[in-house]
C-alpha cells in the first residue's frame, strides 16, 4: 500500500485527540515583510540561521504522517520566503497529508507563485483580512496595499480553482467593523472563514480582546452564518462557543453543534472518513505547533517549548510529555472552567487562560456562562 492508503483519514473511526493531533502548524520561518499588530513574532525580513533545513522539513512532514494528523499548514512569517516550499508541499502530498499554507500579502505573493503552489499540489491557501476596508486592514497589517493584495491574491486563486480560508482577527480594535467583514468575506466565493479571537501574545498584548458579552454577541451572529452560508465558519480560540451550540440546540436549535466545526473543520476529502471528536480542539489536544527553528509548542500562543523537532520524536512529545497530557487532562481546570458542565466539550481557551494569568488551567475569562454548580 501507498503511505497515502494507510493513512487514518480513511478510516472511520473516531479521531483520538490523544494520539495525534488533527492538525499541526509548522512555522517555517520568521521572516517576513509585514508587521502586523498581533503578531506573536517581531518582524524581520532576514531569515533566521538556525530555522529548519529542507530536509530537516521533509522529516517533520514525515513525522507528522506517521503519527497520524492528517492536515499539515506551512505557515510564517511568510513562508514565499522559503524557496522550497513547494518542494515542501510536494513531499506532503506524497506523504498522504492534506497541506495549506498562508501566504502574506507582500510583492511575494504574485499570480506566478500561486500557480506554482497550485502545481505542487496545495490543498488550501489562506488569506488574512482584518479589516472592512482598505484603510483598516492595512492600518492593523501597517502595510499600504496589503488589502489590495489580498483581494487580488484571492482572485487568482478562484481562477486557479484553488480553495482559498481568509483569516479574520477580531479584538476590541476592529470588532464594530464584523458586519462589514462578514459582508465583504461572503463576497468572495472562499471554502472557509477562519474566526480567530485575539490572544494576548508577542506584539498582540499591548492589544484588547473581546468583552465576555461581546463573545456571546459575535456566537449569535457566527451561528447563524453556519445556517446560512456556503462556506465553512472555522473559530479558532473561541472554544466556548461549543457550549453556546448546545445551549442553542437544547432550546431548539436542532442540528447546530453538528455543523460547528472548532478550529479545523473537516475538508471535503476527510468528511466521508474522518469522525471528529465532540470537544474542542485545543492546544495540546488536537492541535500542535513547531517553530521556525524545530521547538514543539502546544500552541503557538502558548509557546512553551517542550522538546525540539531535531532531538526529540513529535509523536512521543505529544502523546507523553506532561505539559501536553495536562493539557488534554480536562479535570485540572480550575474556577468556574474546572466546575463547568461543558468543561468536556469546550474546556476554554487554554492558551488565552495562560497569556492572561499565567496559568494553563485557569478559567477561561472571556466566557460570559455561569456554570449551574
Amino acid at each position: 500500500m501507498t503511505k497515502a492508503s494507510q493513512h487514518p483519514a480513511s478510516l472511520s473511526t473516531p479521531f483520538d485527540f490523544s494520539r495525534a493531533p488533527l492538525l499541526v502548524i509548522w512555522e517555517t520561518t520568521r521572516s517576513c515583510a509585514l508587521a502586523c499588530d498581533h503578531c506573536r513574532a517581531d518582524a524581520d525580513t532576514t531569515a533566521h540561521p538556525n530555522e529548519l533545513s529542507t530536509e530537516e522539513g521533509k522529516n517533520l512532514i514525515d513525522q507528522v504522517q506517521a503519527m497520524g494528523t492528517p492536515i499539515m499548514i506551512l505557515s510564517g512569517g511568510d513562508p514565499l520566503n522559503r524557496k522550497d516550499l513547494e518542494e515542501l508541499i510536494r513531499h506532503g502530498k506524497a506523504a498522504g497529508l492534506r497541506m495549506g499554507t498562508i501566504p502574506a500579502a507582500t510583492p511575494n505573493l504574485t499570480r506566478e507563485r500561486l500557480a506554482s503552489l497550485k502545481e505542487a499540489g496545495v490543498d488550501q491557501i489562506a488569506f488574512s483580512l482584518d479589516g472592512a476596508t482598505a484603510a483598516s486592514h492595512d492600518a492593523f497589517r501597517r502595510t499600504p496595499g496589503a488589502f489590495d493584495t489580498v483581494l487580488r491574491a484571492a482572485r487568482w486563486a478562484r481562477e486557479m480553482d484553488v480553495p482559498i480560508q481568509i483569516n479574520s482577527c477580531f479584538g476590541a480594535w476592529n470588532w464594530h467593523e464584523f458586519d462589514a467583514l462578514a459582508e465583504l468575506v461572503s463576497t468572495l466565493d472562499i471554502a472557509f472563514w477562519e474566526v480567530f479571537f485575539l490572544i494576548p501574545v508577542g506584539r498582540g498584548a499591548k492589544l484588547g480582546g473581546l468583552t465576555p458579552a461581546q463573545f456571546e454577541e459575535g456566537f449569535v451572529k457566527l451561528r447563524k452564518m453556519t445556517q446560512e452560508k456556503s462556506f465553512v465558519v472555522k473559530l479558532t480560540e473561541g472554544q466556548h462557543f461549543r457550549r453556546f451550540a448546545l445551549q442553542q440546540e437544547s432550546s431548539g436549535g436542532a442540528g447546530v453543534a453538528a455543523r460547528v466545526e472548532h478550529t479545523v473543520a473537516r475538508p471535503a476529502s476527510l468528511r466521508a472518513g474522518l469522525r471528529l471528536p465532540k470537544r474542542a480542539v485545543n492546544a495540546a489536544d488536537g492541535f500542535l505547533f513547531v517553530d521556525h527553528l524545530g521547538d514543539i509548542c502546544p500552541s503557538g500562543f502558548l509557546p512553551v517549548r517542550r522538546g525540539n523537532v531535531r532531538a526529540d520524536g513529535l509523536a512521543e512529545t505529544y502523546r507523553h510529555d506532561s505539559l501536553f497530557r495536562g493539557l488534554r487532562d480536562h479535570s485540572r481546570l480550575k474556577g468556574k472552567c474546572g466546575v463547568c458542565e461543558y468543561r468536556e466539550v469546550c474546556g476554554g481557551s487554554r492558551a488565552r487562560a495562560w497569556a492572561t494569568t499565567g496559568d494553563a488551567w485557569a478559567s477561561d475569562a472571556s466566557c460570559a456562562y455561569e456554570p449551574k454548580s
